[in-house]
């Protein structure tokens, strides 16, 4: 079983989710960010035993806390439940286009 941690996305020009920043999640700690296109983010959290997270910065307390589970949704696209709430694509995370090439 592989657990990652999502903490941002990058978008084309239309605002379109592209890539998704993941953090693979081991027995040392976290990995750096790794850009993972949408179709390779959908195909790794379709296998069963794998799982994922939203990985928000809270700002107030200057570190990151776990946000809700990923689920895959037919097979195409990635989103979470949270309180609720239904947030399609994970477009609430941070904007990798202005932080990270």
């Amino acid at each position: 079983m592989a657990k990652y941690k999502i903490s941002g996305v990058w978008k084309d020009d239309k605002g379109v989710i592209t890539h998704y920043g993941m953090h693979a999640v081991n027995t040392t700690g976290i990995s750096r960010v790794t850009k993972t296109n949408k179709a390779e983010a959908v195909r790794i959290l379709s296998i069963p035993t794998n799982e994922g997270v939203t990985w928000i910065w809270d700002y107030s307390n200057t570190s990151w806390k776990e946000g809700a589970k990923v689920e895959v949704i037919s097979g195409q696209f990635l989103r979470t439940i949270h309180d609720g709430k239904i947030i399609d694509n994970l477009a609430h995370l941070i904007n990798y286009n202005w932080v990270v090439a």
